[in-house]
């Protein structure tokens, strides 16, 4: 008899913590902290099919590379837990579909698994299947201008990104969502970025609107242009520079608009023979101002040929922070990018400087040209004559191009 009380204590109590167990588990996203915000997913995520679990997390990806503003990793999952908090799955999947839309991507949440293995939380390993972990030598990024703005002149340029083997024919993959961003720039100032899904190696790629892009950014009627291509092992970049715009259909502010039906009642300024017309008023004792006039930008005091020598002294000594911060390059990227020991500055081992001159100078932009003997870390000596295009940022020279001459 006591054993059978023992019994039924002992299936009443694994019975009330299995459902208790249950109670605590969430149908909806709790985005308090990054770890809140994985649980939960967990949680909503368990309670799926197991196509209903990778539509889920392709719902996710969708929502964070492309449903919000931000900046790397981190800042992303941040702003896509403020977007998804409190939601369920079928209004997450519904969000999804919108974004998707919104951005012509070929993608649905009623459609089967297309996007390989989207993990949001950064798991970046390789699966034994992985269409995401596509085996390719670099980038190759054809343009063409686009459209025709009645004239004959262009509207658009058609950026198409190829994943290129070391031959440089195309790599044949399907069933990919690889991130595709496009970086645009002129004069080393970043004007606009936009991303998209490369799903196999026939991507359609970004239509860039002249239109979009505004008048006021841009130098010399020129753009470059940055495209990077994420895979499951490596992020691949390729950079355009001095890419032609159609000036006419750059983006201009519209002008304020004057409500012209007001009327100024001040009655200083009316005219009493004439009531409906106004005429400024004027203060006999008033002192007249001084006209004013645009201020100017501060010019930098130093040689830029300074500047590229001290560039080239920080590299050498591998003080790789000062001289990154002494540019302003977008074929250079991140400082990660820049200072990458395999193919960036990092490899160098030490730089010989031979001869330093300023060929060019105004107080907006300089041309400096050096000759130089670059030491890799292998111990192979290299003989450069490298010409550094260098800009005026708030009075102090930045380098904004490099270019390698015969």
């Amino acid at each position: 008899m006591a054993n059978r009380i023992k019994m039924k204590k002992l299936s009443f109590l694994l019975v009330f913590s299995l459902l208790l167990f249950t109670a605590c588990k969430k149908d909806s996203v709790d985005a308090t902290n990054t770890k809140t915000l994985q649980s939960s997913i967990n949680d909503m995520t368990a309670s799926l099919s197991t196509i209903k679990q990778i539509k889920f997390n392709e719902a996710l990806y969708i929502l964070k590379t492309f449903g919000v503003e931000a900046d790397g990793d981190v800042a992303e999952l941040k702003a896509l837990g403020q977007l998804i908090n409190g939601k369920k799955v079928p209004e997450i999947m519904s969000m999804a579909d919108q974004v998707a839309q919104k951005n012509g991507i070929e993608w649905a949440s009623t459609a089967p698994p297309s996007l390989g293995e989207m993990n949001i939380f950064g798991d970046e390993k390789a699966k034994e299947s992985d269409p995401n972990d596509v085996k390719a030598s670099s980038l190759s990024v054809i343009t063409r201008p686009t459209g025709d703005d009645g004239t004959g002149a262009p509207t658009a340029l058609q950026i198409v990104p190829r994943l290129v083997d070391n031959t440089g024919n195309p790599v044949s993959f399907t069933g990919a969502g690889l991130e595709a961003t496009l970086e645009v720039f002129s004069n080393g100032v970043k004007l606009s970025t936009a991303k998209n899904l490369m799903q196999d190696n026939n991507f359609k790629g970004f239509n860039l609107k002249f239109s979009s892009i505004p008048a006021a950014k841009v130098i010399d009627n020129k753009i470059d242009i940055t495209v990077s291509v994420k895979t499951t092992a490596k992020t691949f970049k390729m950079s355009k520079i001095g890419l032609d715009v159609n000036p006419a259909l750059l983006k201009v502010p519209a002008p304020p608009k004057v409500d012209s039906t007001a009327v100024n009642t001040d009655p200083a300024v009316i005219d009493p023979n004439n009531p409906g017309a106004t005429t400024p008023t004027t203060d006999p004792n008033a002192t007249p101002s001084p006209a004013t006039t645009p201020a100017t930008p501060k010019q930098p005091a130093a040689d830029p040929k300074n500047v590229v020598s001290a560039f080239l002294n920080n590299v050498s000594s591998q003080n790789l922070k000062a001289a990154y911060n002494s540019s302003s390059n977008p074929n250079w990227g991140s400082y990660e990018s820049f200072s990458n020991s395999t193919s960036g500055f990092g490899s160098v081992k030490s730089v010989s400087v031979k001869n330093i001159t300023t060929s060019a100078s105004n107080p907006n932009a300089a041309s400096v040209n050096a000759t130089y003997d670059v030491t890799d870390k292998s111990g192979k000596t290299t003989s450069l004559k490298v010409t550094f295009g260098l800009k005026n940022v708030n009075g102090d020279w930045k380098i904004s191009s490099y270019k390698t001459n015969p």
